[in-house]
């Protein structure tokens, strides 16, 4: 029997069209990298022996500039769902663009250390399960998930949208998960940093032991 081809959720459909292209190209600019620059740099600095990342949901690539300048003898991976975007990530010659939904991309290696940034709080809850499988099927070591933080599940409005962010404590539902996994460190980026502005994201950084 031919395999059976998985049907695209809502929100990966709303990423993929007229939403996702304005998206690309409203997030752009050095100011941004930047701040991206700061928040990595803090979020690493306990991450040792990273010399292959890979990102899942990496829009046009301001992430994998930022650590690309940060670690700029890794090996970068990316997954984007967005076709504007992955062109535009694609063209920036510095990471391996697979075009396709982080569900469906095929893990043929582990990185050591598998990012997530602004991605997690778009997708269905029902979906999160597969989400952090496929974040530990990825990494070797380390996992940084960036996302908005709240204790308890919560669905946000988005410019006008229902049902297309949610915030939720991702980072503790996957230590609940998987034992395997212990925090490493945690920090915030505030929107109103006067150099580094971060969009009010909080990240956390895990590491797989055993």
């Amino acid at each position: 029997m031919p395999e059976s081809i998985r049907e695209p959720s809502e929100q990966e459909r709303f990423w993929q069209g007229a939403f996702g292209d304005e998206y690309v190209e409203r997030n752009d600019g050095a100011k941004l990298v930047a701040s991206n620059l700061a928040l990595f740099s803090k979020a690493l600095a306990r991450a040792g022996g990273v010399s292959s990342v890979i990102e899942l949901g990496t829009n046009r690539g301001l992430n994998l500039i930022a650590l690309h300048q940060l670690l700029p003898f890794c090996r970068f991976q990316g997954v984007e769902i967005n076709t504007r975007a992955h062109a535009a990530a694609s063209a920036l010659g510095i990471a391996d663009v697979w075009h396709g939904s982080l569900f469906d991309y095929p893990i043929t290696r582990q990185h050591d250390l598998a990012l997530i940034k602004g991605v997690l709080i778009h997708l269905s809850p029902e979906l999160l399960s597969a989400a952090y499988a496929k974040l530990m099927a990825a990494s070797r070591r380390w996992i940084l998930i960036a996302e908005y933080y709240n204790p308890t599940p919560v669905e946000v409005p988005y410019r006008g949208n229902r049902d297309r962010l949610f915030k939720r404590d991702f980072a503790g539902e996957m230590l609940d998960l998987y034992p395997e996994l212990q925090l490493a460190d945690y920090g915030f980026c505030y929107q109103r940093d006067p150099i580094f502005p971060g969009g009010d994201c909080t990240w956390f950084l895990l590491e797989k032991r055993g």
